[in-house]
């Protein structure tokens, strides 16, 4: 049963910011349409009349017959500031809504799509079916994506390393993008918290969730600031071993006080409980902090492991180079042993740390995690065949995993009530399993990398690369317009009260 809940000032000044960016986009459209036309009739008519110094250049015009944006739009946008832009925003300054078409289309894109998961979520338009599991199936269509992959998909690349200029590849961008399926720029900071959590924002205002249901977001989040944290400071040093082995261990000192000293983490994070607090309607009696608790603290030590490969990821491949030149019944030994110890370390690990019960597991994955990502590597990564090569289709899903693990809970799966756990399937097709099955996963996928490109343009348009300040007066522009948007939606709901 649906149970959206009453409005939140979050969702109707959602709505309120909403209208005005589609109005303009609209009107933006109709503005293009106009000029469009005007530029048709005049080239139509034999040549008799030339365009005056406004004409549209032929590449450009080239680039807006296929739906596209002007090359400049990007520039003249953040050329001005974010006050002189707002005003023409509002304004419905024309020759400013032309110029940024394609940013407001994104924008009203985005919108719709919010609201798409809003009616999938939180309304009765669509119906509901129950979860059903069936192994044999399960593992049917996991090794038939698999096979498909392999003969549609499979790419052989001629990447170069970095640091020697040979092919060795060792956990190439191919392979991190396909199994996941030193700069301290303010700039690329900010876009990697835009990546992280721009969609998820929206999400909690117009789904009315706490932060932590995609408790995803906010892990990568602290981890990311904690190795932008240890790597930040006295970051000139970052090139001396004794320095980064001072960090790596400050890094698991300060994990073992967090995490490992009972007390700590809830005086640390208890300042934080509005944003990081989590209740199931499902065990309402469970503290606020419990979810935030168990998830971080089960991957509290993997991004200091991350953090070691990466630190000797050039040493590791040196070594790999020099291996590949050995003599051949040296190299095929050596990897011999490697792949050996591998398999056997990987064994162990399935037999007495995977199968034991779940409560069980979760209080050793802490310290045991490390041990199948190294044993993948190390396989991965044993033959110069398997790094040259990868699964295009896996790698694409892998650039969108952050957009499908949070469109899951609302356009593939369904909670109907804030906060909830996604325990019901969506019914696009109902009494037709299958074929709903297909048809929802195909939206679902189909959307998250929608949603992928739109958040990676916007972001384009909002964060610029090179302009500190420009990112702060926009900074300061959006903290505005949520505040004002807020507070009118507080006193719109205050009404009714007061009637």
């Amino acid at each position: 049963m649906v149970n959206p809940g009453p409005p939140t000032p979050g969702q109707v000044s959602f709505l309120l910011g909403f209208v005005p960016v589609l109005v303009a986009w609209i009107y933006s459209e109709l503005l293009e349409y106009r000029k469009y036309s005007s530029h048709s009739k005049v080239h139509s008519d034999n040549n008799l009349v030339e365009l005056g110094s406004d004409a549209v250049k032929e590449e450009d015009r080239a680039v807006l017959l296929e739906g596209g944006v002007l090359k400049s739009a990007s520039a003249k946008f953040h050329s001005s500031s974010a006050k002189s832009s707002l005003l023409r925003f509002v304004s419905m300054d024309e020759s400013f809504l032309l110029e940024n078409r394609m940013t407001l289309r994104s924008m009203a894109e985005f919108v719709a799509i919010l609201v798409y998961f809003y009616v999938c979520d939180r309304t009765n338009i669509l119906s509901e079916t129950t979860k059903s599991y069936n192994r044999d199936l399960f593992l049917f269509l996991y090794f038939l994506l698999i096979i498909v992959s392999g003969m549609t998909s499979f790419k052989k690349h001629q990447d170069k390393s970095a640091f020697s200029g040979k092919s060795i590849l060792y956990l190439n961008r191919h392979q991190t993008e396909e199994w996941r399926g030193k700069d301290f720029s303010v700039a690329r900071f900010t876009q990697m918290m835009w990546r992280l959590n721009f969609f998820v924002a929206f999400c909690c205002i117009v789904l009315n969730n706490d932060y932590m249901l995609y408790y995803i977001c906010p892990m990568h989040t602290l981890f990311t600031l904690m190795v932008y944290g240890a790597l930040g400071i006295f970051n000139k040093y970052n090139e001396t071993p004794a320095v980064m082995a001072v960090k790596i261990f400050s890094c698991f000192l300060v994990v073992i006080i967090v995490w490992e000293i009972p007390g700590v983490f809830d005086f640390l994070w208890s300042p934080l409980a509005f944003l990081l607090g989590y209740t199931d309607p499902a065990k309402p009696e469970l503290p606020r902090l419990h979810e935030w608790h168990f998830r971080s603290g089960l991957d509290r030590y993997i991004w200091i492991i991350g953090m070691l490969y990466a630190y000797y990821h050039p040493n590791v491949e040196r070594w790999m180079e020099k291996l590949e030149e050995a003599e051949p019944k040296k190299r095929h030994t050596i990897k011999t042993g490697i792949v050996a110890s591998s398999v056997f370390v990987g064994y162990m690990w399935y037999e007495y740390i995977y199968k034991l019960d779940k409560v069980t597991y979760n209080k050793f994955h802490p310290y045991t995690s490390w041990i199948p990502i190294t044993v993948y590597i190390c396989l991965r990564n044993f033959t110069h065949q398997l790094r040259g090569c990868s699964l295009t289709l896996f790698a694409w899903l892998g650039k969108i995993t952050l957009e499908s693990y949070i469109s899951q809970f609302h356009i593939w799966l369904r909670s109907s009530v804030p906060n909830g756990q996604p325990k019901l399937l969506l019914s696009l097709v109902p009494n037709y399993p299958m074929l709903n099955f297909m048809l929802t996963t195909a939206v679902y996928v189909l959307v998250s990398h929608r949603l992928f490109e739109l958040t990676n343009s916007l972001k384009s348009v909002f964060i610029p690369t090179k302009d500190n300040r420009r990112l702060f007066q926009n900074f300061l522009a959006g903290v505005a317009i949520a505040v004002s948007l807020y507070f009118l939606a507080f006193v719109l709901l205050q009404i009714p009260n007061n009637a």
